[in-house]
């Protein structure tokens, strides 16, 4: 059977992006239901708490198995189909690699806040708080710690591409829409990311939607 992944408007959704890009970047076949989100059009609410009763994207279904949440989406792929490795497979790297995702899931709300997953934004600056700065600060010490643990197979933060590179994705985007001072090494990886079929067919897919969030369009 085959599974279904019930996301978001690709252009903004960067809960919606992570599983989207963990499966699609592993190779795992699945049949995307995209619902845009934020709309005044009823039908739009009921379709998404037709799929789950938390009444968020994105949701996982595998026949009578349902998934909600990022993470937790990412988590059952992963035993789903362990050959596709969304976990390093030494039990240290996993460890490290399931500790920097809970800390994405949980954190850097100021520079979410700050700096919204928007697609078609311009790529330009804005002055961003101090909690922000620390919130990237962090990030590319992650990234930089991951890569110089754990990197040497490749050029993903744990060598290769896994569900640490998935839940830091939308980051990407956030850097390099809002024109983030990044080290090298940062930007390096970005590129990766960028570079990467399944990064690039979101995004294409993303600009080319209609749908409008004012309140992420006026930042």
């Amino acid at each position: 059977m085959t599974l279904k992944l019930v996301i978001g408007n690709k252009n903004y959704s960067s809960w919606s992006m992570r599983p989207w890009l963990a499966l699609r970047g592993a190779g795992i076949a699945f049949e995307e239901i995209v619902i845009p989100l934020y709309t005044e059009d009823p039908a739009d609410k009921a379709r998404i708490l037709a799929h789950s009763p938390a009444g968020k994207v994105p949701v996982l279904v595998d026949g009578a198995t349902t998934v909600w949440d990022s993470l937790a989406i990412i988590e059952y792929a992963a035993e789903r189909f362990p050959e596709a490795g969304l976990w390093p497979a030494d039990a240290a790297a996993r460890a490290h690699a399931r500790s920097v995702c809970a800390e994405m899931h949980s954190g850097f709300q100021a520079l979410r806040n700050e700096c919204p997953m928007n697609l078609h934004r311009p790529v330009r600056p804005v002055e961003l708080s101090a909690d922000a700065k620390a919130n990237v600060a962090r990030i590319e010490e992650i990234w930089r710690d991951c890569r110089a643990r754990h990197g040497a197979g490749g050029p993903f933060l744990f060598g290769r591409f896994g569900a640490a590179d998935a839940m830091f994705a939308p980051v990407v985007t956030r850097f390099h829409s809002f024109a983030v001072p990044v080290a090298a090494e940062t930007r390096a990886y970005m590129d990766t990311m960028m570079a990467m079929p399944a990064f690039a067919e979101w995004v294409q897919a993303g600009l080319a939607e209609t749908w409008i969030i004012a309140r992420v369009e006026n930042v």
